[in-house]
């Protein structure tokens, strides 16, 4: 039993970070209908901006280094103002292409960061040593509890409970949610397209700066192509939950972290490498049952 238990935690724990990344992917699909499969890069950007630019395999801190209270908001800073590049030099003039040329558009945005890093630090996996201290253990009776994943579990509310509050309580947010509903007829009753999606690069970058805060924690090491599996299985998460529904997105993602955590816990070790085609297989069968999702969205009209 307190084995399950922490393999349910565990579950939980990587299943918020799988929901933080949905998310940010989710909330740009809702408005602009673009799968952004750059934003993995964009958690990439945030966790090379912890570290010094060196070819070195052991990193050095640069804003990793600062006081909490300054590191977060200037990793956040540094992804958003990624994430408003890319819509503002790629995105914005192609606002009115189809959602296929939009993806591509951001597999080639992807690309660039990838080779951009590559650049700046080489390409050799880079060991980091970021609040070595949250991987403390706590003990609950005869439970062992990393208080990294009481973190990631307690972030991932406060982020999910605040753009929730954004979107019902503020005007922005409410533009946004009818942007979502109807892009065309947000426009004609005065919301700014360009704000509001503006507005939905800026909340997704600071959702992935979250994530990789929290990934590089509890990973300690980083690598050019780091965000590339949490973009993917982020993507998974939101087909499950429902393409449009960013509550179905928070729901896939910690479905898919369940799934994928219990079946490398339980699968016989000699089929733990084919986990993920189990996973994925799991998928499958969910959509064949539910096409449109766990949580569909309720409109599905489309982006202008």
């Amino acid at each position: 039993m307190i084995s399950f238990i922490q393999n349910l935690i565990d579950a939980i724990s990587l299943g918020s970070i799988y929901a933080l990344t949905a998310l940010g992917i989710g909330l740009l699909f809702g408005i602009l209908r673009l799968i952004n499969f750059a934003h993995g890069d964009f958690i990439t950007i945030g966790a090379y901006a912890l570290i010094v630019p060196s070819a070195d395999v052991t990193a050095k801190l640069l804003i990793g280094g600062l006081p909490l209270v300054v590191m977060v908001p200037l990793i956040c800073l540094v992804v958003v103002v990624a994430a408003l590049m890319s819509d503002v030099l790629v995105f914005r003039p192609l606002r009115r292409s189809t959602s296929p040329t939009l993806m591509i558009a951001s597999f080639a945005v992807s690309y660039i960061i990838q080779n951009g890093v590559l650049m700046a630090y080489g390409s050799r996996p880079k060991a980091v040593d970021l609040w070595s201290g949250a991987n403390t253990q706590i003990l609950i009776g005869d439970l062992r509890v990393p208080m990294l994943q009481l973190i990631v579990l307690g972030v991932t509310l406060v982020l999910m409970t605040g753009l929730t509050l954004f979107l019902k309580k503020t005007p922005y947010g409410i533009q946004m949610r009818a942007a979502a509903e109807d892009f065309r007829m947000a426009q004609y009753l005065g919301v700014r397209g360009n704000v509001v999606i503006g507005m939905a690069f800026a909340i997704s970058g600071i959702l992935a700066a979250a994530v990789s805060l929290l990934y590089t924690t509890q990973s300690g090491s980083l690598s050019h192509t780091m965000g590339l599996p949490l973009a993917l299985f982020a993507f998974v998460a939101v087909v499950v939950g429902g393409m449009g529904s960013l509550v179905g997105a928070v729901v896939g993602g910690f479905v898919i972290g369940i799934i994928v955590t219990m079946l490398q816990a339980y699968l016989p070790p000699d089929l733990r490498a084919f986990r993920d085609a189990f996973a994925f297989a799991f998928v499958i069968l969910v959509l064949l049952v539910r096409p449109a999702g766990l949580v569909p969205a309720r409109t599905t009209f489309e982006r202008v």
